[in-house]
Protein backbone atom coordinates (compact mmCIF):
# COMPACT_ATOMS: atom_id res chain seq x y z
CA UNK A 1 0.00 0.00 0.00
CA UNK A 2 1.87 3.28 -1.15
CA UNK A 3 1.73 6.27 0.87
CA UNK A 4 -0.83 8.21 -1.43
CA UNK A 5 -3.61 5.55 -0.70
CA UNK A 6 -2.67 5.74 3.13
CA UNK A 7 -3.00 9.66 3.27
CA UNK A 8 -6.17 8.78 0.90
CA UNK A 9 -7.73 6.88 3.79
CA UNK A 10 -7.16 8.96 6.69
CA UNK A 11 -10.19 11.65 7.59
CA UNK A 12 -8.26 14.61 6.82
CA UNK A 13 -10.31 17.68 5.87
CA UNK A 14 -7.15 19.99 4.23
CA UNK A 15 -3.87 18.30 2.30
CA UNK A 16 -1.60 16.48 4.47
CA UNK A 17 0.83 19.18 4.84
CA UNK A 18 -2.11 21.77 6.33
CA UNK A 19 -3.18 19.12 8.54
CA UNK A 20 -0.25 18.93 10.08
CA UNK A 21 1.11 22.28 10.54
CA UNK A 22 -2.30 23.18 12.29
CA UNK A 23 -1.68 20.09 14.80
CA UNK A 24 1.82 20.73 15.12
CA UNK A 25 0.51 24.06 16.60
CA UNK A 26 -2.28 22.65 18.74
CA UNK A 27 0.42 20.06 20.11
CA UNK A 28 2.63 23.11 20.45
CA UNK A 29 -0.28 25.11 22.56
CA UNK A 30 -0.86 22.25 24.67
CA UNK A 31 2.90 21.71 25.51
CA UNK A 32 3.59 25.27 26.41
CA UNK A 33 0.66 25.75 28.71
CA UNK A 34 1.79 22.09 30.11
CA UNK A 35 4.80 23.32 30.85
CA UNK A 36 4.10 26.48 32.22
CA UNK A 37 1.97 25.17 34.91
CA UNK A 38 4.35 22.73 35.61
CA UNK A 39 6.88 25.93 36.56
CA UNK A 40 3.89 27.69 38.75
CA UNK A 41 3.27 24.91 40.47
CA UNK A 42 6.57 24.18 41.28
CA UNK A 43 6.64 27.94 42.06
CA UNK A 44 3.97 27.47 44.54
CA UNK A 45 4.62 24.16 45.87
CA UNK A 46 9.01 25.69 46.78
CA UNK A 47 7.19 29.05 48.14
CA UNK A 48 4.85 26.72 50.00
CA UNK A 49 7.08 24.47 51.44
CA UNK A 50 8.53 25.33 55.32
CA UNK A 51 11.95 25.77 55.61
CA UNK A 52 14.29 23.25 55.22
CA UNK A 53 11.48 21.21 53.94
CA UNK A 54 12.22 18.49 50.42
CA UNK A 55 11.22 19.73 47.66
CA UNK A 56 10.88 15.42 46.62
CA UNK A 57 7.81 15.98 44.87
CA UNK A 58 8.63 18.30 42.65
CA UNK A 59 11.49 16.84 41.84
CA UNK A 60 10.20 12.89 41.30
CA UNK A 61 7.90 14.89 38.72
CA UNK A 62 10.33 16.35 36.82
CA UNK A 63 11.97 13.23 36.32
CA UNK A 64 9.27 11.08 35.54
CA UNK A 65 8.61 13.86 32.91
CA UNK A 66 11.65 13.22 30.90
CA UNK A 67 12.05 15.05 27.66
CA UNK A 68 11.78 11.03 25.97
CA UNK A 69 7.88 10.76 27.25
CA UNK A 70 7.01 14.32 26.63
CA UNK A 71 8.22 14.02 23.03
CA UNK A 72 6.04 10.43 22.39
CA UNK A 73 3.43 12.52 23.72
CA UNK A 74 3.87 15.35 21.80
CA UNK A 75 4.30 13.25 18.19
CA UNK A 76 1.06 11.72 18.85
CA UNK A 77 -0.97 14.70 19.72
CA UNK A 78 0.39 15.97 16.60
CA UNK A 79 -1.16 13.00 14.82
CA UNK A 80 -4.81 13.15 16.61
CA UNK A 81 -4.81 16.83 16.17
CA UNK A 82 -3.89 16.78 12.43
CA UNK A 83 -6.67 14.47 11.85
CA UNK A 84 -9.45 15.70 14.35
CA UNK A 85 -11.54 18.04 11.52
CA UNK A 86 -12.78 21.79 12.32
CA UNK A 87 -16.39 20.42 13.09
CA UNK A 88 -15.64 17.82 15.53
CA UNK A 89 -12.91 20.93 16.90
CA UNK A 90 -15.68 23.59 16.84
CA UNK A 91 -17.72 21.04 18.61
CA UNK A 92 -15.27 20.28 21.58
CA UNK A 93 -14.25 24.03 22.05
CA UNK A 94 -17.86 24.65 22.72
CA UNK A 95 -18.26 21.98 24.42
CA UNK A 96 -15.74 22.74 26.61
CA UNK A 97 -16.47 26.45 27.47
CA UNK A 98 -20.09 25.73 27.72
CA UNK A 99 -18.23 23.31 31.22
CA UNK A 100 -16.22 26.12 31.94
CA UNK A 101 -18.95 28.64 32.18
CA UNK A 102 -21.13 26.34 34.08
CA UNK A 103 -18.48 25.42 36.69
CA UNK A 104 -18.06 29.26 37.29
CA UNK A 105 -21.43 29.74 38.05
CA UNK A 106 -21.43 26.44 40.16
CA UNK A 107 -18.42 26.80 41.71
CA UNK A 108 -17.88 30.84 41.48
CA UNK A 109 -17.12 31.38 45.31
CA UNK A 110 -14.51 28.82 44.86
CA UNK A 111 -11.78 31.02 43.40
CA UNK A 112 -9.28 29.27 44.94
CA UNK A 113 -5.53 27.99 42.84
CA UNK A 114 -6.31 24.51 43.43
CA UNK A 115 -9.69 25.54 41.37
CA UNK A 116 -8.09 26.74 38.39
CA UNK A 117 -4.94 24.29 38.65
CA UNK A 118 -7.75 21.69 37.79
CA UNK A 119 -9.14 23.54 34.71
CA UNK A 120 -5.85 24.21 33.19
CA UNK A 121 -4.97 20.63 33.52
CA UNK A 122 -8.91 19.29 31.95
CA UNK A 123 -8.39 21.88 29.03
CA UNK A 124 -5.18 21.00 27.19
CA UNK A 125 -6.70 19.33 24.75
CA UNK A 126 -9.92 21.36 23.93
CA UNK A 127 -6.82 24.03 23.76
CA UNK A 128 -5.06 22.25 21.13
CA UNK A 129 -8.28 22.16 19.27
CA UNK A 130 -9.39 26.05 19.86
CA UNK A 131 -5.80 26.55 18.07
CA UNK A 132 -6.80 24.49 15.11
CA UNK A 133 -10.14 25.36 14.98
CA UNK A 134 -9.00 29.34 15.15
CA UNK A 135 -6.12 28.51 12.35
CA UNK A 136 -8.90 26.70 10.23
CA UNK A 137 -11.52 30.04 10.55
CA UNK A 138 -8.34 32.55 10.11
CA UNK A 139 -6.97 30.72 6.75
CA UNK A 140 -10.22 29.38 5.23
CA UNK A 141 -9.47 29.69 1.59
CA UNK A 142 -6.65 31.43 1.61
CA UNK A 143 -4.31 30.62 -0.80
CA UNK A 144 -1.00 30.01 0.21
CA UNK A 145 -2.20 29.61 3.82
CA UNK A 146 0.36 26.78 4.51
CA UNK A 147 3.55 28.95 4.56
CA UNK A 148 1.42 31.21 6.93
CA UNK A 149 0.87 27.85 8.67
CA UNK A 150 4.62 27.13 8.66
CA UNK A 151 5.59 30.14 10.06
CA UNK A 152 3.18 30.08 12.72
CA UNK A 153 4.50 26.17 13.31
CA UNK A 154 8.33 27.77 13.30
CA UNK A 155 7.28 30.20 16.00
CA UNK A 156 5.12 27.89 18.46
CA UNK A 157 8.10 25.08 17.99
CA UNK A 158 10.53 27.72 19.38
CA UNK A 159 8.04 29.08 22.40
CA UNK A 160 7.40 25.42 22.84
CA UNK A 161 11.09 24.62 23.13
CA UNK A 162 11.54 27.53 25.45
CA UNK A 163 8.79 26.45 28.06
CA UNK A 164 10.50 23.16 27.88
CA UNK A 165 13.67 24.79 28.96
CA UNK A 166 11.97 27.10 31.26
CA UNK A 167 10.50 24.01 33.05
CA UNK A 168 14.17 21.96 32.95
CA UNK A 169 16.08 24.90 34.29
CA UNK A 170 13.15 25.84 37.27
CA UNK A 171 12.19 22.20 38.18
CA UNK A 172 16.21 21.74 38.35
CA UNK A 173 17.77 25.48 39.64
CA UNK A 174 15.02 27.27 40.96
CA UNK A 175 15.43 26.26 45.40
CA UNK A 176 19.20 27.03 44.64
CA UNK A 177 18.79 30.41 42.90
CA UNK A 178 16.04 31.10 45.36
CA UNK A 179 18.61 31.40 48.18
CA UNK A 180 21.16 32.60 46.45
CA UNK A 181 19.60 35.23 43.82
CA UNK A 182 21.69 35.16 41.15
CA UNK A 183 19.69 34.07 38.91
CA UNK A 184 17.17 36.36 36.54
CA UNK A 185 14.72 34.39 35.77
CA UNK A 186 13.79 32.82 38.87
CA UNK A 187 14.08 36.17 40.74
CA UNK A 188 11.06 37.18 38.29
CA UNK A 189 9.56 34.10 39.45
CA UNK A 190 10.16 34.88 42.64
CA UNK A 191 8.80 38.44 42.61
CA UNK A 192 5.73 37.16 40.48
CA UNK A 193 4.46 35.14 43.38
CA UNK A 194 0.48 34.39 43.19
CA UNK A 195 -0.04 36.39 39.65
CA UNK A 196 1.77 33.60 37.56
CA UNK A 197 -1.74 31.05 37.91
CA UNK A 198 -4.05 33.84 37.02
CA UNK A 199 -1.85 34.85 34.08
CA UNK A 200 -1.62 31.71 32.66
CA UNK A 201 -5.37 31.34 32.88
CA UNK A 202 -6.25 35.02 31.45
CA UNK A 203 -3.80 33.77 28.55
CA UNK A 204 -5.84 30.60 28.79
CA UNK A 205 -9.10 32.27 28.30
CA UNK A 206 -8.37 34.57 25.72
CA UNK A 207 -7.66 31.83 23.54
CA UNK A 208 -10.93 30.23 24.17
CA UNK A 209 -12.64 33.38 23.37
CA UNK A 210 -11.06 33.41 19.34
CA UNK A 211 -11.68 29.67 19.44
CA UNK A 212 -15.44 30.53 20.26
CA UNK A 213 -15.83 33.04 17.39
CA UNK A 214 -14.08 30.77 15.32
CA UNK A 215 -16.09 27.45 16.50
CA UNK A 216 -19.57 29.36 16.09
CA UNK A 217 -18.45 30.37 12.59
CA UNK A 218 -17.98 26.76 11.59
CA UNK A 219 -21.05 25.38 13.27
CA UNK A 220 -23.69 27.96 11.42
CA UNK A 221 -21.77 26.54 8.48
CA UNK A 222 -22.12 23.12 9.17
CA UNK A 223 -24.79 22.37 11.44
CA UNK A 224 -27.05 25.86 11.81
CA UNK A 225 -28.41 25.88 8.29
CA UNK A 226 -32.51 27.01 9.50
CA UNK A 227 -35.33 26.91 11.78
CA UNK A 228 -35.48 23.48 11.85
CA UNK A 229 -32.05 23.23 12.78
CA UNK A 230 -32.65 25.35 15.57
CA UNK A 231 -35.58 23.35 16.91
CA UNK A 232 -33.37 20.45 16.63
CA UNK A 233 -30.34 21.64 18.46
CA UNK A 234 -32.10 23.33 21.48
CA UNK A 235 -33.40 20.80 23.35
CA UNK A 236 -30.13 18.45 22.76
CA UNK A 237 -28.44 21.39 24.12
CA UNK A 238 -30.43 21.56 26.68
CA UNK A 239 -30.35 17.97 27.89
CA UNK A 240 -26.53 18.26 27.49
CA UNK A 241 -26.36 21.11 30.15
CA UNK A 242 -28.02 18.56 32.37
CA UNK A 243 -25.43 15.54 31.95
CA UNK A 244 -22.70 18.46 32.47
CA UNK A 245 -24.12 19.08 35.61
CA UNK A 246 -24.35 15.88 37.05
CA UNK A 247 -20.48 15.60 36.11
CA UNK A 248 -19.34 18.20 37.43
CA UNK A 249 -21.15 18.03 40.80
CA UNK A 250 -19.48 14.53 40.94
CA UNK A 251 -15.99 15.88 40.05
CA UNK A 252 -16.18 18.34 42.97
CA UNK A 253 -17.66 15.40 45.04
CA UNK A 254 -14.58 13.21 44.13
CA UNK A 255 -11.83 14.91 43.05
CA UNK A 256 -9.39 13.19 41.03
CA UNK A 257 -7.56 12.13 37.49
CA UNK A 258 -10.01 9.04 37.49
CA UNK A 259 -13.24 10.97 37.71
CA UNK A 260 -11.68 12.76 35.13
CA UNK A 261 -10.91 10.17 32.77
CA UNK A 262 -14.71 8.88 33.27
CA UNK A 263 -16.25 12.66 32.61
CA UNK A 264 -13.60 12.40 29.26
CA UNK A 265 -15.90 9.22 28.00
CA UNK A 266 -19.23 9.95 28.71
CA UNK A 267 -18.18 13.53 27.06
CA UNK A 268 -17.15 11.64 24.14
CA UNK A 269 -20.50 9.45 23.96
CA UNK A 270 -22.44 12.22 24.02
CA UNK A 271 -20.61 13.87 20.85
CA UNK A 272 -20.73 10.46 19.06
CA UNK A 273 -24.40 10.05 19.78
CA UNK A 274 -25.12 13.85 18.76
CA UNK A 275 -22.88 13.19 15.53
CA UNK A 276 -24.54 9.85 14.57
CA UNK A 277 -27.34 11.96 13.97
CA UNK A 278 -26.51 14.86 12.42
CA UNK A 279 -22.71 14.27 11.51
CA UNK A 280 -21.20 11.42 9.39
CA UNK A 281 -18.93 8.59 9.85
CA UNK A 282 -16.08 10.23 9.75
CA UNK A 283 -16.90 12.76 12.62
CA UNK A 284 -17.79 10.05 14.83
CA UNK A 285 -14.72 8.54 14.11
CA UNK A 286 -13.08 11.78 15.10
CA UNK A 287 -14.53 12.03 18.64
CA UNK A 288 -12.63 8.97 19.02
CA UNK A 289 -9.45 10.67 18.28
CA UNK A 290 -11.04 13.02 20.89
CA UNK A 291 -11.36 10.44 23.70
CA UNK A 292 -7.69 9.10 22.72
CA UNK A 293 -5.81 12.94 22.53
CA UNK A 294 -8.04 13.99 25.53
CA UNK A 295 -6.60 10.68 27.66
CA UNK A 296 -2.97 11.58 26.39
CA UNK A 297 -3.01 14.78 28.18
CA UNK A 298 -5.18 13.66 30.64
CA UNK A 299 -3.00 10.94 32.23
CA UNK A 300 0.88 12.24 32.12
CA UNK A 301 -0.95 15.13 34.63
CA UNK A 302 -1.98 12.81 37.21
CA UNK A 303 0.82 13.99 39.17
CA UNK A 304 -0.05 17.61 38.88
CA UNK A 305 -4.19 16.65 40.05
CA UNK A 306 -1.85 15.15 43.00
CA UNK A 307 0.05 18.51 43.31
CA UNK A 308 -2.95 20.45 43.81
CA UNK A 309 -3.50 19.29 47.48
CA UNK A 310 -2.62 21.58 49.79
CA UNK A 311 0.27 20.54 51.74
CA UNK A 312 -0.66 18.77 54.61
CA UNK A 313 -0.10 20.29 57.96
CA UNK A 314 1.29 23.56 56.53
CA UNK A 315 -1.39 26.43 58.01
CA UNK A 316 -0.97 29.59 58.78
CA UNK A 317 -1.20 31.24 62.27
CA UNK A 318 -4.95 31.40 61.91
CA UNK A 319 -5.31 27.73 61.91
CA UNK A 320 -6.28 27.91 57.60
CA UNK A 321 -4.81 25.99 55.33
CA UNK A 322 -2.06 27.77 52.87
CA UNK A 323 -4.37 27.46 49.91
CA UNK A 324 -7.33 28.95 51.87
Amino acid sequence: MTFVTVMAWLPMEDNPLVSILKGLIGACGISLMCNLLRVCLFVDYTRRTPAGGTSEKPNDDARSMSRLSSGIQFVFLTGVLSLVGSRVSALIVLEFSLRAFLASLLFGQENRPEVTQQFLIQCQFSLGCALTCSLQFLHGGATHRWLSLLLAGGLSWFLSSQGWRLWAHVGRFYPQHCSQRDCGVCLILVSSGDALLPTLRRAVVMTFTVGIVAATAVMNQHFLLGAEDLKFWTPMTVSYILVLLRLLEDEKSRPGGQVMLQSAGLRAGALVVLLVMVGSWADVMQVLLFFLGESLCLLPSLSLLRSTAPLEGHKDPHGHSSSE
